[in-house]
């Protein structure tokens, strides 16, 4: 299974982005999807979780103002993030649960600058 996240950028303050990933590969049951975000010399983050369960959480500083999605069909995950803040500068990471693995996109670079 590989994670390819798209759709990262430099934005300014109060701006919007919409983070992409695309999950190919043989994936029996997927149990989560997320989006994790990282900074230099600071652990990964949770950002946004979603399972298939229907149950959802997000880190409290980005509740009301990012959105994770899915579509089972494509297999893609998105993260819309509006409202951006220059402290949600960071590389956010997609992440899937499936068949009892954690698998991990490579980082988007997201700037959030004037």
């Amino acid at each position: 299974v590989q994670l390819q996240a798209s759709g990262g950028g430099l934005v300014q303050p109060g701006g919007s982005l919409r983070l992409s990933c695309t999950a190919s590969g043989t994936m029996k049951t997927i149990y989560a999807v997320g989006w994790y975000r990282q900074t230099p010399g600071k652990q990964r983050e949770m950002v946004a979780y979603l399972a298939t369960s229907g149950y959802i959480d997000y880190l409290g500083s980005v509740r009301g103002r990012f959105t994770i999605s899915r579509d089972s069909a494509e297999n893609l995950i998105y993260l819309q993030m509006n409202s951006l803040k220059p402290e949600d500068t960071a590389a956010y990471f997609c992440y899937l649960l499936a068949d009892g693995k954690n698998y991990w996109g490579q980082g988007a670079q997201v700037t959030v600058s004037s």
